[in-house]
């Protein structure tokens, strides 16, 4: 017969308590609340946007126009409506060209033919009230353009260009480009004998690009004016 285990609970007197493990005291975390911004702060905001906005089309409109010479030109002072294409002109860092609206463009220079008739002096002022001048014809290509032009938009018989006689058999250009008569366009037998006939036309009927005939400063006609393009 096996014996009998008995377990028996003993306890010491001089046995101390278990000890008590204490965590880090417990920081209390500070009360977050919602930040608050002034009433006026997204009005700020939506007027400094709008400056900024301000400054972009003052910067791509107006300053390119400014910077296109030291002083705006006479034709610049004129107009404010201006077409502009990306022709870079030789010898600049710029990429557009511009001349007003209703003008048309040929290399450096931008063309107005009239639609209305004046005598030659009054066609001279004309151009010059636009800061302009009559057009002045220094080679074939700029006298291929213009004849090609010359007879669209409206019907035109005559148009007067910026040369004169000045003296018997002395021919000038308005703005004193000297007169080669090597680059020069007459018609067959022009310009006439005699000296009554002092003003100069592109005749719009002629076929070939010598169409250039001497007439009377009185009679009326059509005309071309010719100002430096503005480079942007």
């Amino acid at each position: 017969m096996a014996s009998e285990i008995t377990y028996a609970e003993v306890k010491f007197k001089n046995e101390s308590p278990a000890p008590v493990v204490k965590g880090p005291p417990e920081t209390k975390k500070p009360e977050q609340h919602p930040q608050k911004y002034p009433l006026w702060l997204p009005w700020l905001i939506s007027l400094l946007l709008l400056l900024v906005c301000i400054a972009l089309v003052v910067v791509l409109l107006v300053v390119p126009f400014c910077h296109s010479s030291d002083q705006p030109s006479a034709l610049q002072q004129q107009f404010s409506e201006w077409e502009c294409d990306s022709a870079v002109p030789q010898g600049t860092d710029r990429g557009w060209m511009c001349c007003p609206k209703g003008w048309r463009r040929f290399e450096g220079s931008c063309y107005f033919l009239s639609t209305d008739m004046m005598n030659c002096a009054e066609s001279a002022r004309n151009c010059t009230g636009m800061g302009s001048h009559l057009v002045v014809i220094t080679s074939e290509a700029e006298q291929k353009f213009l004849t090609e032009l010359k007879n669209q938009d409206v019907p035109r018989m005559n148009l007067y260009i910026g040369l004169f006689e000045v003296g018997v058999d002395q021919w000038q250009w308005v703005d004193k480009t000297p007169y080669n008569v090597n680059a020069t366009f007459w018609k067959s037998n022009e310009p006439s004998d005699g000296h009554t006939e002092n003003c100069t036309v592109m005749h719009v009927p002629e076929e070939t690009l010598n169409n250039w005939n001497d007439v009377v400063p009185t009679a009326k006609h059509h005309r071309i004016c010719e100002a430096a393009a503005a480079t942007v």
